[in-house]
């Protein structure tokens, strides 16, 4: 157990007087000079690293910004279109048509109550099971199926 500990204290000493003659060292201009202009270049460097990363942020933002403006300059133009096709004869006049009951000249309005209208309906005939079965086939199988059906004659419809 001692010889560690002589060990570590011989250490100890032969570091201390590394650091006793780094300090000593400091006492010459030319070292303090050297240590001070490290200093120095080692904060521009880290001014300069820094300006660069806040750069590259701003640089994203500004093409986020772009972006966004690019967007609402489309949705602009779209709703100025949408505003010329409501200033347009023709949306008037369809307008008219559905809203007011309004003809051209020279056309005949005829107003058929809603209840006439649904008693002349034809009711649409209800889908059979295995036509929703064979539509829930994958692409695949649906094809080969129906090649089966056309080379056997088999009618589908």
């Amino acid at each position: 157990m001692m010889p560690k500990i002589q060990q570590f204290l011989s250490r100890f000493r032969s570091y201390g007087q590394q650091v006793r003659a780094f300090v000593l060292n400091l006492r010459d201009i030319r070292t303090l000079g050297q240590l001070v202009f490290l200093v120095m270049v080692l904060l521009v460097s880290w001014s300069g690293i820094k300006s660069i990363q806040a750069n590259y942020d701003l640089q994203k933002q500004i093409g986020e910004i772009k972006q966004q403006n690019n967007l609402k300059k489309l949705e602009n133009a779209n709703i100025t279109l949408e505003n010329e096709y409501y200033k347009s004869s023709q949306y008037l006049e369809l307008t008219a048509r559905q809203n007011f009951g309004l003809a051209k000249p020279g056309e005949t309005v005829l107003l058929v109550p809603k209840s006439v209208a649904l008693a002349n309906t034809v009711a649409t005939p209800a889908v059979p099971t295995e036509t929703v079965a064979t539509q829930k086939l994958p692409t695949w199988q649906q094809n080969f199926q129906d090649w089966i059906d056309y080379l056997l004659h088999r009618n589908s419809n």
